[in-house]
């Protein structure tokens, strides 16, 4: 009689598809046997992410330019010409010349 028994969810199970914790382990204590032997350098160990800050740069002639040549259109400008267009639309409606 499936009308008085109701059957329980299936249970959640996570499976990761991108990592491999089994692997991770593994790679960690074969780096830390060959920081033991000596193989590795001490500058080899740790990612630094200073070292690669302002590479970008480098690479992209557009971003070197506006570095470079800085912005053109400032912030005061933009604001008297949103200003100036305000007068203008207001002239415009009120139809005073």
């Amino acid at each position: 009689m499936g009308l008085f028994n109701t059957r329980k969810p299936r249970s959640f199970r996570r499976v990761s598809i991108y990592t491999d914790e089994s692997r991770d382990r593994l790679q960690k204590l074969v780096d830390e046997v060959k920081r033991n032997q000596g193989d590795v350098p001490a500058s080899e160990e740790h990612y630094n992410p200073d070292k690669f800050r302002g590479t970008f740069i480098n690479y992209t002639p557009r971003a070197q330019r506006h570095k470079e040549n800085g912005t053109k259109f400032g912030w005061p400008i933009a604001i008297a010409l949103i200003f100036a267009l305000i007068i203008i639309w207001r002239f415009l409606l009120t139809g005073v010349r």
